[in-house]
């Protein structure tokens, strides 16, 4: 079994990614944090490393980064409490500079929508009521 999780993603600028992210109330693990990177604290073992991409680029030899604004490779999905959690982040992504990418959605048992980080990247927040959930959609044996 995993222990903890660390997701890479590459950015232009690290020390503006660091306020954008704090901006949003998320803080950093300072002995992952340095001038080439930032280890976002996104759960307890969760994890998202921020690189700036010339340090990145020392992890993929032979290889290119993509541009997050161009095209995507991962969707980066977070959990959040409440509705009003999923609007007050919301809120801080377009404050700190952010863009919204796929507007608020309410399911009835989900809640959320995305946004684009200001390397591209899109993290999707929501919440979600497991017990609202449709029956169509549970996964057979998990129940």
């Amino acid at each position: 079994m995993v222990k903890e999780i660390f997701v890479n993603l590459p950015v232009k600028d690290i020390n503006k990614t660091k306020q954008f992210f704090s901006a949003l109330g998320f803080t950093f693990r300072p002995e992952f944090t340095d001038e080439n990177a930032g280890c976002l604290i996104l759960g307890k073992g969760i994890y998202a490393m921020l690189l700036a991409e010339k340090f990145f680029k020392t992890f993929i030899p032979g290889k290119e980064i993509s541009d997050a604004k161009r095209s995507t490779e991962v969707l980066n999905a977070l959990t959040l409490d409440s509705k009003k959690a999923v609007d007050e982040m919301m809120k801080k992504v377009i404050e700190a500079g952010g863009r919204e990418f796929r507007p608020i959605e309410d399911s009835g048992w989900m809640y959320g929508g995305a946004f684009e980080d200001l390397d591209g990247h899109i993290w999707e927040i929501f919440y979600m009521d497991e017990n609202k959930m449709p029956e169509a959609m549970k996964i057979k044996g998990r129940e």
